[in-house]
């Protein structure tokens, strides 16, 4: 975090390392209701989104936004620079403080990209990392969202959902009381529907296990033994989380916390606070996933906008 005085030019300080304290804080702050930065309301769809090129912020980045948008209470999904919102002829307010995004610098073309992944795979053309402030709108003075964005009826959402998911074509079972994937049968199984609380909860956890099921070496080929070691079992189960926010997201679903989860948390905890570079890696992860199941649907400019 950093005040409004400070964000003109790009961040100097460790950005895997304050990143990671960011993300551990709201961990830490959620632990006692399972709460995690990454279950959303759903009210913004591809949020979070920046206001001038409208595009949704993606992996590490999305996470980073929600995790402030739950501790500020930020009713907006719509972020920029304090310059952004000068061109907008919006002024942040004095005192602000900012939040923290990460953007990589190419050494071949000069190209900027929004920050996904621990390190790209060329490290030859990298140049270097960099972490850039942002604000929300709910920082701001002199801006009015434009009032062209309608809503979808919830039941809408999840009947669009429900197609999404069918598209994929995964193959799905349903019985029993638990939900997991399992990787000798290629196959998810879930509880009944009757047996969730609300259809959102449904898609939820089956947006979980389906990212789950893109670990298969004929999808994401999700190989996390080298850089995890004995923690991958947990590094998985944070990347489908992860992977079930963004795609829920993507489709105007919330997610929910779930109390069989809940033993993760330290293991999360432990790898994080271990390795400055692990939530990147995770999010990178779900990101690639939440993608690889959107484009196999066929959908991907239906389902983001």
């Amino acid at each position: 975090m950093m005040s409004n005085t400070e964000n003109t030019a790009p961040d100097k300080r460790d950005v895997y390392a304050t990143v990671t304290a960011q993300i551990v804080t709201a961990i830490e702050q959620g632990v006692g209701t399972w709460h995690m930065p990454w279950h959303t309301s759903g009210k913004f769809v591809s949020s979070p989104i920046n206001i001038t090129s409208k595009k949704p912020y993606r992996g590490i980045n999305t996470l980073c936004l929600w995790a402030a948008a739950e501790s500020k209470g930020y009713d907006s999904g719509e972020w920029g620079t304090y310059k952004q919102w000068q061109e907008c002829g919006a002024q942040v307010r004095k005192g602000e403080k900012a939040t923290l995004v990460v953007f990589w610098k190419f050494a071949n073309n000069a190209e900027t990209q929004e920050g996904s992944d621990d390190q790209p795979t060329s490290s030859s053309r990298l140049l270097f990392t960099r972490g850039y402030s942002v604000f929300n709108a709910a920082q701001v003075e002199g801006y009015t969202p434009k009032a062209d964005y309608v809503e979808t009826p919830l039941l809408e959402r999840i009947e669009q959902g429900d197609v999404f998911f069918k598209n994929v074509g995964a193959v799905v079972r349903h019985g029993g009381n638990q939900a997991y994937y399992s990787p000798a049968s290629d196959h998810i199984q879930m509880p009944p529907f009757q047996a969730f609380r609300e259809a959102v909860s449904y898609y939820s956890t089956l947006a979980h296990e389906h990212t789950h099921w893109t670990a298969n070496a004929a999808r994401c080929d999700r190989q996390l033994g080298k850089r995890f070691g004995d923690n991958a079992y947990a590094a998985e189960e944070l990347i489908a989380e992860l992977g079930a926010a963004f795609l829920c997201a993507q489709l105007g679903l919330n997610t929910e916390p779930r109390a069989d989860h809940a033993a993760y948390i330290q293991s999360w905890l432990k790898v994080l606070k271990a390795d400055k570079r692990a939530i990147f890696t995770a999010a990178s992860k779900a990101q690639q996933a939440c993608d690889w199941l959107v484009a196999r649907t066929g959908c991907a400019a239906e389902v983001a906008a």
